[in-house]
């Protein structure tokens, strides 16, 4: 969200708030297929958790927790911008990995601000790149004639968001989400502007697509991670993934054409 914020000046506030509903109906959805599964594939369960158990997980979780509260309540009550809300988050998980959770040592500390700065100049630097691209196309009005062509081809919204989701999904086979984000949010941003498409729905419906390629091969990073974690093949989380993929792709589909669901809940906090 931070980068579609860059690329077109949209509120990353909006864009935040924008986000809770669509990803409470995902993680339902997404909750849905699992328990569908290890119901009908009688996968194994661990016994029921006391209230006792839960109230000392949640106990041990609270400061954990918090983050969203400091991150969220400072932007959203003023206290500061969403940039000085990202260095307040590294301040307070450094606070509570090293001194609470006690799960990262003092003497941890510079290797992690090495691999930090590796993964920011990684950053920069595709950023830097795509802000040329940016004002070559800018330069070259090509936005602009992409914009007249799809309107003299009589090209609505329904077709033009249909075309977005495709030509994403199809850069997530090859790039990661930073990349697809900030060189074809300039592209589709003024063609969605002209079609009356709110860019906060745009935000929206472009993280999505950034989820889904995060979940499927060759480049989808989640599966790297679950790959790490369970020492299981590439391959095999390929074919294991899919009922979850397609769950995903459904509910892309309804975030695309009902916009309600992402931009009710700024227009009611009077943020649009």
């Amino acid at each position: 969200m931070v980068m579609y914020s860059i690329a077109t000046n949209t509120s990353v506030g909006s864009l935040f708030m924008a986000g809770v509903i669509p990803g409470i109906i995902l993680a339902i959805m997404l909750g849905g297929t699992t328990w569908y599964r290890a119901k009908k594939f009688n996968y194994p369960r661990q016994p029921k958790a006391s209230w006792l158990e839960r109230f000392r997980t949640f106990r041990k979780a609270i400061w954990g927790l918090m983050l969203i509260i400091v991150v969220m309540g400072g932007i959203y009550s003023g206290i500061f911008t969403p940039t000085e809300a990202a260095a307040m988050s590294a301040v307070y998980s450094f606070f509570v990995a090293v001194f609470i959770y006690k799960d990262m040592r003092l003497k941890d500390v510079p290797k992690v601000l090495l691999n930090s700065a590796n993964m920011s100049a990684m950053l920069l630097y595709i950023i830097t790149n795509a802000v040329m691209f940016s004002f070559i196309l800018a330069n070259e009005n090509i936005p602009q004639e992409l914009t007249n062509w799809m309107i003299d081809m009589g090209l609505g919204h329904i077709a033009f968001l249909l075309a977005v989701n495709v030509l994403l999904l199809m850069a997530g086979n090859f790039m990661e989400p930073s990349s697809i984000m900030l060189i074809f949010a300039p592209i589709v941003f003024p063609i969605a502007m002209k079609l009356g498409i709110d860019p906060v729905h745009l935000g929206i419906i472009m993280v999505v697509n950034m989820e889904v390629g995060m979940c499927h091969p060759p480049v989808g990073l989640n599966l790297y991670v679950a790959s790490g974690l369970t020492k299981m093949g590439i391959t095999e989380l390929t074919v294991a993934v899919w009922p979850w993929l397609l769950t995903m792709l459904v509910f892309l589909v309804g975030v695309t054409y009902w916009p309600t669901m992402s931009i009710w809940l700024p227009k009611a906090l009077g943020m649009m």
